[in-house]
């Protein structure tokens, strides 16, 4: 992208920069100062000197990138860096997202890391923070991502559950082990029937409760002898459990992919799944249209995802829009371990 003088924020090799400030937001290289605006895996990585994170996300950062030299503030509250004001903000991504304020000269930024609109009992929700540029995400920058209220989704998942229970079956739900599987355990139904979770969700449910997020008990499955506890249970795990030799355990399941990528004809038969639930924790297409309305920028910075689709509406509707490069991914799985024990989980296990 072309620089103007007053660019708070610039595209470089080792992530998004800000000059004046002289620190980097969610880095991919190793820099000596990182704000950091959630601890999913391609926006919080080990290697920094220090980093600066939203407090109420401190034991999930700590979780996935272990001994870190890290600095937390509250929503609203304002540092300064160099000379340069930067504030954090609720992005209602997952728990401890943040978009990052940067005030200087007169000239105000805001860089969403990600984020989605809806409602969540997880996290706090999203907290529009007008800007003269904004830096947003387009994982689902397309029209025909929209999604259905939670409450819609999670009776939908807990219906399915009830049906699998009473057939003797278990309710197998692959969902990223950060946010998306906490989300699901908070919204779907616990009278049900048990619930079991993979070590590698079952590590991060403990950094939620221990942050004060309220969710049903959960249940290892090496720690149920019982195959008619099993048959009946709710499990959660991330994708990579899959087809691997942990599921043996349920005897007999039907199985179901959580995503935002649900939404498309053919991706539950790609993923090979009974089931497909359209549930995102991030924005949809009206969610980002929203969100950047409410920011009030001028100028709009667009980053992974559907780039080229976003900016070139953003054109047509009269924003000064322009593609950022980063090497952010979207809904993805990084590779989580398959072990059932959390405390084999190693820092950075399981994004969304």
């Amino acid at each position: 992208m072309s620089h103007r003088s007053q660019d708070l924020v610039q595209a470089t090799p080792r992530g998004l920069y800000c000059p004046p400030g002289d620190f980097f937001i969610d880095p991919w290289r190793p820099v000596e100062r990182a704000v950091i605006t959630h601890a999913h895996a391609d926006h919080a990585r080990r290697g920094h000197g220090r980093y600066l994170a939203a407090g109420v996300g401190e034991r999930v950062l700590r979780a996935r990138l272990g001994e870190i030299s890290l600095q937390c503030v509250g929503y609203g509250e304002a540092v300064t860096i160099n000379g340069v004001r930067v504030s954090l903000h609720p992005a209602g991504h997952v728990l401890g997202s943040a978009q990052v304020r940067i005030d200087h000269g007169g000239e105000v930024w805001v860089v969403s890391g990600d984020y989605k609109v809806e409602p969540d009992a997880t996290c706090t929700a999203f907290e529009p923070v007008r800007a003269h540029a904004f830096v947003t995400e387009s994982t689902f920058g397309l029209p025909v991502y929209r999604w259905s209220s939670g409450a819609v989704l999670f009776e939908e998942v807990s219906r399915w559950w009830r049906g699998n229970a009473a057939a003797g079956r278990a309710s197998v739900v692959y969902a990223y082990a950060f946010g998306k599987a906490q989300r699901i355990l908070a919204g779907v139904d616990s009278s049900i029937g048990p619930i079991v979770c993979h070590g590698a969700v079952e590590a991060l449910n403990r950094a939620y409760r221990d942050s004060g997020v309220l969710l049903p008990p959960t249940l290892l499955a090496s720690h149920v002898a019982d195959r008619a506890v099993l048959s009946r249970a709710l499990v959660v795990a991330p994708p990579s459990a899959q087809g691997s030799p942990w599921l043996s355990r349920f005897g007999e399941y039907s199985d179901a992919f959580a995503s935002g990528w649900m939404q498309l004809r053919g991706a539950r038969r790609r993923r090979a799944v009974d089931r497909g639930f359209v549930l995102s924790d991030h924005a949809d297409w009206p969610g980002l249209v929203q969100a950047i309305r409410e920011s009030a920028a001028t100028r709009v910075f667009v980053t992974h995802g559907y780039v080229p689709v976003m900016v070139r509406w953003l054109q047509e509707q009269g924003w000064d829009a322009q593609p950022m490069e980063s090497e952010y991914g979207g809904e993805q799985d990084d590779g989580a371990e398959t072990s059932d024990t959390p405390e084999t989980i190693t820092p950075g296990a399981a994004q969304d």
